[in-house]
């Protein structure tokens, strides 16, 4: 088992009590595109039709329903004004601090929202790294709402900087195995945690997968019907093809050897093999990397774990990628608190501050 400590390691510094960095985010609705501001440091991959704003308000919509916060109108007098602090309530990598910043703003544009981290920086357990100024109500509106999406990205974000860091000198990737209608919420959590994205979706990238291989007839067919398609529709993207034995990757060789391609990667897939005890066997993954010898971009999929994902880095592949990244995510524990002494008070108690 591979520790966390083993790829997380911090870099320690004193920040003062009132050391806080002010961030603003600026974001359009149609086709993601976020400027300017330092909160946007790492940005969400692009996407030509997703409305972020709209899927804000989804989830803020899911929440009050028809008739609002009722306990919130029944205990907090509306005009009221508190802070409340983000805590970390364990050790990882922070992501969706400039998504938190969209909602307060879509929910109260006073609110006021003030950071001692950023995006991708790791955080502790205990640690107060951020705090929201304002109108009560509006703070306690947005809340569950903020920390549902940051509890998911730094939880993915985390994972995938494990996963990263084992995976070199390979990159590692996600895939389309995301929760539904956070697509691009998802794979910026990737890119937060120092991944880098496959495709967007199945508009921007052609994928041959086993399917349509077996559809087309062979993987021979398949390859050639893209070429022809691509040029057909004068279209300029990647091409990959999924390969699962040798004869398959000897295949689309010999192919592209005598034949003008758009071909631009070879998935390697379930190229590795568990072992009873418990190592991992990759000789059919090296074996293949060596076949292909640098012509194309090379991906290994299959059987990717913490575990393993070190041993697969070192074949010589150049991507990994990994659907549990976005679809077995454990959230990072984080709260937020008006009354910050107690929570830390129960935090200590509970061992979980």
């Amino acid at each position: 088992m591979i520790s966390v400590s083993r790829f997380l390691s911090p870099q320690f510094y004193a920040i003062p009590r009132r050391s806080f960095v002010k961030m603003s985010a600026s974001y359009t609705t149609q086709g993601v595109s976020q400027q300017g501001s330092s909160s946007m440091a790492i940005k969400p991959p692009s996407h030509p039709t997703y409305d972020l704003k709209a899927v804000i308000k989804l989830a803020l919509a899911e929440d009050a329903g028809d008739t609002g916060d009722v306990t919130c109108m029944a205990t907090i007098p509306f005009d009221m004004e508190v802070e409340a602090y983000f805590l970390a309530k364990e050790d990882g990598i922070v992501a969706g601090i400039a998504l938190a910043e969209m909602i307060f703003q879509q929910v109260d544009p006073s609110l006021k929202v003030e950071w001692m981290r950023k995006d991708g920086d790791y955080v502790t357990k205990g640690l107060k790294f951020g705090k929201v100024s304002g109108n009560a109500h509006k703070i306690v509106v947005a809340e569950r709402v903020v920390l549902n999406f940051m509890q998911r990205m730094s939880g993915i974000a985390t994972l995938t900087k494990l996963m990263a860091d084992a995976a070199y000198p390979a990159c590692i990737l996600e895939t389309r195995k995301t929760a539904p209608g956070l697509r691009l919420v998802d794979k910026w959590a990737v890119v937060i945690g120092g991944g880098k994205n496959h495709r967007m979706g199945l508009f921007d990238m052609v994928m041959i997968k086993d399917n349509h291989i077996s559809a087309a007839g062979g993987i021979v067919n398949a390859i050639k019907s893209v070429d022809e398609y691509l040029n057909q529709k004068n279209l300029d993207m990647d091409v990959e093809v999924e390969t699962r034995t040798l004869e398959e990757v000897k295949e689309v060789l010999e192919y592209v050897s005598r034949s003008a391609t758009r071909l631009t990667r070879i998935m390697l897939d379930n190229m590795v093999v568990p072992l009873e005890n418990g190592d991992l066997d990759v000789t059919m993954l090296k074996d293949a990397v060596e076949l292909i010898n640098g012509r194309f971009e090379t991906e290994a999929s299959g059987n990717v774990t913490i575990e393993t994902v070190h041993k697969i880095g070192q074949s010589g592949v150049t991507f990994i990628s990994s659907g549990a990244l976005t679809h077995s995510v454990k959230a990072l524990d984080i709260s937020l608190k008006i009354d910050t002494e107690l929570a830390l008070e129960v935090g200590r108690r509970t061992k979980r501050a």
